[in-house]
């Protein structure tokens, strides 16, 4: 019990990230593998503010503004550089941010270096204790805050005339554009949301341990996750990323080593043998 309440909190972090994959694939249908180092990167804008040794603002004031900072970041990357490849083929988009991936690690590295630092958060060693398994305050709020965000994104594509131009956009974004969809504005809307989720994903992993630039490497275990669960579900990026979670810490315990470190990859390749678009499949024909 005790490796599966914390792969609980872990799984909530793999889906966090996972949520990025899918607010961006919801919207044009491309993957962007830099999420994982936008993860990264908004937990230190968090650490540069809030930390005492830094800027020292109140934790909830720094992880707000540092959500506002990502949203930016991602409304611009969209707006700078992944507008100039519009029309490319899909491949064209993985490149180009895998190589801003890079980008952000050696922003990361340049300003706080490359030795892991400690966020300062009001929970920290917080411990609480049920029936003799631990729980630490900071797993319950990632887990609280996961839930919360993914119900509320799910209830924004599907309640929202924005969240629904943005589904219509992806499926077709030339006739999208016909009807009065703008289409551009979406997008680059939707890539701000994506920074501003995953900097929320940074923050929760930043509670629970030391952080560095490479932690955002995350990002591809957060890609299995999204797979699994089915890249068009933002549910599926959830369970997908439980799954995970939960999976890592018992294969680590009752496993040989590297069938632990597989396991998140293995559980991958059966979904898409056996269920090719992932367990919340949402193969349909394209409409607008």
């Amino acid at each position: 019990m005790q490796l599966v309440i914390g792969g609980l909190a872990n799984g909530c972090i793999y889906g966090l990230v996972a949520l990025g994959f899918v607010l961006i694939y919801k919207a044009s249908e491309g993957v962007n593998f830099a999420q994982g180092d936008m993860m990264m990167l908004g937990a230190f804008v968090a650490l540069g503010l809030g930390n005492s040794d830094q800027l020292g603002l109140p934790f909830g004031l720094a992880v707000l503004i540092a959500v506002f900072l990502m949203f930016g970041v991602g409304w611009g990357v969209e707006r700078v550089v992944v507008r100039r490849i519009f029309g490319q083929p899909q491949f064209a988009l993985v490149i180009l941010t895998i190589a801003l991936g890079f980008s952000f690690r050696f922003v990361a590295g340049s300003v706080w270096g490359y030795t892991p630092l400690v966020l300062e958060t009001p929970f920290a060693g917080t411990n609480l204790s049920a029936g003799g398994v631990v729980i630490s305050l900071a797993d319950l709020v990632t887990i609280g805050v996961t839930v919360a965000l993914t119900a509320a994104l799910w209830a924004f594509f599907a309640f929202t005339r924005i969240g629904l131009a943005a589904q219509a956009a992806s499926q077709n974004q030339m006739a999208a554009y016909i009807v009065g969809v703008p289409v551009m504005r979406i997008n680059a809307l939707i890539w701000g949301v994506s920074g501003a989720v995953a900097t929320v994903a940074g923050v929760l992993f930043a509670t629970r341990g030391a952080i560095d630039p490479n932690i955002g490497l995350l990002g591809i275990k957060a890609f299995a996750a999204a797979v699994i669960g089915g890249l068009g579900s933002l549910p599926g990026a959830l369970l997908g990323g439980l799954i995970i979670g939960i999976v890592e810490p018992i294969a680590g315990r009752y496993a040989p080593g590297e069938l632990a470190i597989m396991s998140p990859y293995i559980i991958m390749l059966l979904v898409l043998v056996t269920r090719p678009g992932g367990l919340f499949s949402q193969v349909q024909a394209k409409k607008v």
